[in-house]
């Protein structure tokens, strides 16, 4: 059975990486962790193989699920594991949705606001009140019928299947940050910041590559989120390592400038206290944090939920991956949220910033269509 064909028996959890494939089928449970730093502790593991998890960016949101699925089936390697009651694989079943196209809906902050705030953070690093802030923007909309998450997703695995895809209560997207990965002792992660388009011609291409490599306000914007990583994961890891100099990371529509990181584990620690400790990462809040996240609060206009926020699952034994919700969406009925952030640093430009965030939204849009 590959991914594509299990997509289609339209399970009602997923995550899919380069080293795992996991559906829920059914809910047996859905468990709302509360808020605060707190809402990472639970761990409802007991005789269930897989628990799914998507946790809210602000720790005073009330937005964070865990759902533990009837049947979960699993593929690795070519090879397929179903826990739970027996389900019939062999025949998808039958869907009679119809689809219609999406029609804009409004943003929570308008482009000339959403300009002004950009503005405003700009300020504040200059004045040295902050190093960065992760600033983010909604785009709403809305169609005559239902979305298809089921569509939306597996649209999404055909065009980025290197990413970490994701279905956990109507937050579907494939985000390229892995958060954490862990296995027995061995964990991983990979951090993104900087972003450039792809070009027209290889030429093009090349040429948009080196520019984003080269830039400096780039790489000042990288180099804050690798190194909080770097320095957190430390603390679990003696023998941690990642590169000095960033990465290219070349996906179907973007680059991305990339750290990746991996180690062992100097005891046993579960993931969820890892993810803990990582979050919120630069990458999607700022330097320092606390002011960063003062700032977002003050002068981004709207509630993130579930967006940036830690998704993937996890074991009983600990193990498990965790991505950072990127490229996502929310969906509920025929209405659809969508969200882009980019990190402001100095040096940034509002007209630059807002452009990159049409680009980031460009991933969903395709896929909603």
């Amino acid at each position: 059975m590959t991914p594509e064909e299990l997509l289609a028996q339209r399970p009602h959890t997923w995550w899919s990486s380069p080293t795992v494939t996991l559906a829920g089928f059914g809910a047996k449970q859905i468990v709302d962790p509360g808020v605060g730093p707190d809402r990472f502790r639970q761990q409802i593991t007991r005789g269930h193989p897989i628990t799914f998890a998507s946790f809210s960016f602000d720790e005073k949101s009330a937005q964070s699920v865990l759902v533990v699925p009837e049947t979960v089936v699993e593929i690795v390697a070519g090879q397929v594991k179903v826990s739970g009651p027996a389900m019939d694989l062999s025949r998808p079943p039958p869907n009679s949705r119809r689809h219609d196209r999406a029609r804009f809906a409004g943003s929570s902050l308008p482009d000339h606001l959403w300009l002004e705030a950009v503005g405003v953070v700009i300020g504040l690093i200059e004045g040295r009140a902050v190093e960065k802030v992760v600033l983010a923007r909604d785009h709403a909309l809305w169609s005559k019928e239902p979305f298809d998450t089921h569509r939306v997703l597996l649209r999404l695995y055909n065009r980025f299947p290197e990413c970490f895809l994701f279905l956990v209560e109507g937050l579907v997207g494939a985000s390229p940050e892995l958060l954490i990965r862990k296995q027995g002792r061995q964990i991983s992660a990979l951090t993104l910041a900087g972003t450039a388009a792809r070009g027209e011609n290889p030429e093009g291409d090349a040429l948009l590559a080196k520019q984003l490599a080269t830039s400096e306000k780039t790489r000042v914007e990288h180099r804050l989120a690798a190194d909080s990583v770097r320095a957190t994961l430390s603390l679990f890891s003696s023998d941690l390592s990642g590169p000095i100099e960033p990465e290219l990371l070349r996906l179907a529509n973007v680059h991305h400038l990339a750290t990746p990181f991996a180690g062992r584990l100097d005891g046993e620690t579960h993931i969820l206290d890892l993810v803990r400790a990582l979050h919120p990462t630069p990458a999607v809040g700022g330097v320092p944090t606390a002011d960063a996240l003062e700032v977002i609060a003050a002068v981004e206009g709207m509630d993130r939920n579930r967006y940036a926020g830690p998704v993937g699952f996890f074991r009983p034994d600990g193990d498990g991956e965790f991505a950072i919700a990127l490229r996502c969406a929310e969906l509920s009925g025929a209405r659809a949220r969508l969200f882009a952030g980019n990190g402001i640093v100095k040096g940034s430009v509002p007209e630059d910033e807002l452009e990159e965030t049409r680009l980031k939204l460009a991933a969903m849009l395709s896929a909603l269509e």
